[in-house]
């Protein structure tokens, strides 16, 4: 097992998950999502960025596989990516194996890199809240609560706080605030988009900025995102049991029948003679080949 424990947080990888686990001190993002369990089939991949202070660990997902990147679109900073791991200068090396161990699980597993068309992660634990600037969004799986405070604009405080069942949201976007720019979480009902600003629009959170905080406002948008009807159909399609996908794979070639695996020892050695695997990840990978045979 690898593991590399962090002030930022611990990673550990069994071979099969990676399991994430933020600091004390984490953005509160991480700190709200909590332990991630992410499997081997969702991970495209994971690299080591050095620094002069240490580096960042950084694991790739495929995409659309965790409902909160997808929520944020690129836009989540590394503090608050749940991904990425801030390393101190005498880890490093560990870091490295950590990532040694992990490339050469998705290589034995041949796990792509390509986009799925599921969630494979379940992502934030309801209910939940969060957000700022003039209010604060909450979802409990079945309706989405908008609470304003009194920097609310009137055309949001008259009629109180807004609640309405997730049936009513034809979409959800979230956009954090930058520089001089606000940002917002927006729902759209599904009678169609409000014209009207995020400022005044009760569908809507205004996010200023002002703390770390509001970045919370993307596990809202995220937990709406991933039961939303298109996504709902794709997470409530019946999934085989671990069990029987492994049933399901090409059978290990039989005592004296090794051609799958003699053509799998091809394909390596190709991949070491072309630069693609170092010399230690194609004597990990020759092994486990020939434990196999």
């Amino acid at each position: 097992m690898a593991e590399i424990i962090q002030r930022d947080g611990t990673w550990t990888f069994d071979g099969d998950t990676v399991r994430i686990v933020p600091g004390g001190k984490a953005h509160p993002v991480r700190q709200e999502l909590g332990e991630i369990a992410v499997p081997l089939e969702a991970v495209a991949g994971v690299s080591f960025e050095p620094d002069r202070k240490g580096g960042r660990l950084r694991l790739r997902l495929r995409g659309g596989a965790c409902p909160v990147l997808r929520a944020a679109d690129g836009r989540l900073k590394d503090g608050a990516d749940p991904y990425v791991l801030t390393v101190e200068k005498d880890r490093t090396g560990v870091a490295e194996y950590f990532v040694d161990e992990v490339r050469n699980a998705l290589l034995i597993e041949q796990v792509p890199d390509t986009p799925v068309d599921r969630f494979l992660l379940p992502g934030p634990t309801l209910p939940v809240s969060g957000g700022g600037g003039d209010g604060t969004a909450s979802f409990d799986g079945e309706s989405v609560r908008l609470t304003w405070n009194w920097k609310a604009e009137e055309s949001k405080t008259a009629g109180g706080a807004s609640t309405f069942p997730l049936s009513r949201i034809a979409a959800v976007r979230w956009l954090p605030a930058i520089g001089l720019e606000n940002g917002f979480l927006r729902f759209e009902p599904v009678e169609g988009p409000v014209s009207a600003p995020p400022k005044y629009d009760p569908y809507a959170l205004d996010l200023w900025g002002m703390s770390k905080k509001e970045h919370t406002a993307v596990l809202v948008a995220a937990a709406v995102l991933m039961r939303l009807p298109g996504a709902r159909a794709a997470l409530d399609a019946p999934q085989a049991s671990p069990a029987l996908t492994k049933a399901a794979e090409p059978a290990a070639a039989p005592a004296g029948d090794h051609d799958a695996l003699l053509r799998r020892l091809r394909e390596l050695g190709e991949l070491h003679k072309a630069g693609v695997l170092t010399d230690e990840e194609f004597s990990t990978a020759k092994q486990a080949v020939l434990r196999s045979m």
